[in-house]
């Protein structure tokens, strides 16, 4: 009994270590709404070099790198985010949260990896923030 307590907890220890399977889209939505996956995108605003990223820059990626490979619609909400640094330290700095919703999943991600290595190499960022899950939607 022992034996097998411990295989479990083991096995439940590794499984936790595995990775996640990628987002799938929503399997069963109410009329009206198709299964759709949604990216969430959180650009920070704070460039390599301490500077902000201004509004006028803001649009002008937006125009440039996103609205061309997500013309069916987006949204751009203003948020106050924080990450906690490599040094312990808790980093504060105003960020876009770019939200998009795409019904061919597979087709978009690449766009979404284009838009956010353009941000990290027009700004020296280190990384965008990324989650994406399921949803019904429709209009």
């Amino acid at each position: 009994m022992k034996k097998l307590v411990l295989a479990t907890a083991l096995a439940f220890a590794l499984s936790a270590c595995a990775p996640p399977p990628p987002p799938q889209m929503a399997a069963a939505c109410p009329a009206l709404l198709k299964s759709a996956l949604q990216f969430n995108l959180y650009f920070g605003r704070e460039t390599a070099d301490g500077r902000q990223v201004s509004e006028v820059e803001w649009v002008k990626f937006l125009a440039d790198e996103v609205t061309p490979r997500f013309p069916d619609g987006l949204s751009v909400i203003d948020v106050a985010g924080q990450s906690r640094e490599s040094s312990g330290r808790m980093a504060r700095e105003k960020t876009k949260l770019l939200v998009v919703v795409v019904f061919d999943a597979p087709a978009h991600l690449p766009k979404v990896q284009a838009v956010v290595d353009a941000y990290n190499k027009r700004y020296g960022q280190h990384g965008v923030f990324r989650t994406e899950h399921s949803v019904c939607a429709g209009v």
